[in-house]
C-alpha cells in the first residue's frame, strides 16, 4: 500500500485495533481452557462465544468491503489450542481490514440484499468499534469470574502509541 493513498488516521487505527487484538489473545492464551467458558453474570456469550463472534465479524467486514464471500461461520473455540488458530484468522482479518484504508470512501453494498448499502468508511468504523466492545466483554466476563487478565488501559490507544514508539 502506497503511503500517498492511506489514511493515515484511518491505517493508526486500524493498526491500534489489530495490535490490541494480537495482545487480548496473547493474554488469553496464558488462561486455561475453563476461562473460555466464562460469561458475565444474566449473559448467556461466553468469553469464547465472544471471541469467535468478533473474529467471525471482522472476516465480515472484510468480505463486505472487498466484496467477496465471507468467510464460513467461526465456531467458539473450547480449548486454547483452538485461540491460537483464531488469533491467526483474526490478524489475517486485521490485515485485510487494514489493507482498505487505501481505497477511497463510497458505497459498500452489502452481500445480503435485505441489508443496506453502507459507506466504506462506516463499515470500516463499525468494525474498529466492533472489535473495542467485545474486548471490553470478554474482559468483563473475566473480571466477573476474579480473572483480571485482560487489563483494557493496556492495550487502548495510548498505550499503542507508547509500544509503536510514537507516543500517543
Amino acid at each position: 500500500m502506497s503511503d500517498s493513498t492511506v489514511d493515515p488516521t484511518l491505517d493508526r487505527l486500524l493498526r491500534h485495533m489489530a495490535w490490541a487484538n494480537a495482545t487480548m489473545f496473547d493474554w488469553l492464551g496464558g488462561l486455561s481452557d475453563e476461562a473460555l467458558g466464562l460469561s458475565s453474570p444474566r449473559n448467556e456469550w461466553t468469553a469464547g462465544m465472544i471471541v469467535a463472534h468478533l473474529v467471525d465479524s471482522a472476516g465480515g467486514y472484510a468480505s463486505r468491503l472487498e466484496g467477496v464471500p465471507r468467510q464460513a461461520r467461526i465456531e467458539p473455540p473450547t480449548t486454547l489450542a483452538g485461540l491460537a488458530d483464531l488469533a491467526a484468522s483474526c490478524a489475517a482479518f486485521d490485515a485485510r481490514l487494514r489493507s482498505q484504508a487505501a481505497v477511497p470512501d463510497g458505497p459498500c453494498p452489502s452481500p445480503n440484499p435485505a441489508n443496506p448499502t453502507r459507506a466504506r468508511s462506516t463499515v470500516l468504523a463499525q468494525a474498529i468499534h466492533h472489535a473495542t466492545e467485545h474486548r471490553a466483554q470478554i474482559a468483563g466476563a473475566l473480571a466477573a469470574h476474579g480473572i483480571d487478565a485482560l487489563d483494557l488501559d493496556e492495550i487502548d490507544v495510548w498505550a499503542y502509541g507508547d509500544a509503536e514508539g510514537l507516543g500517543a
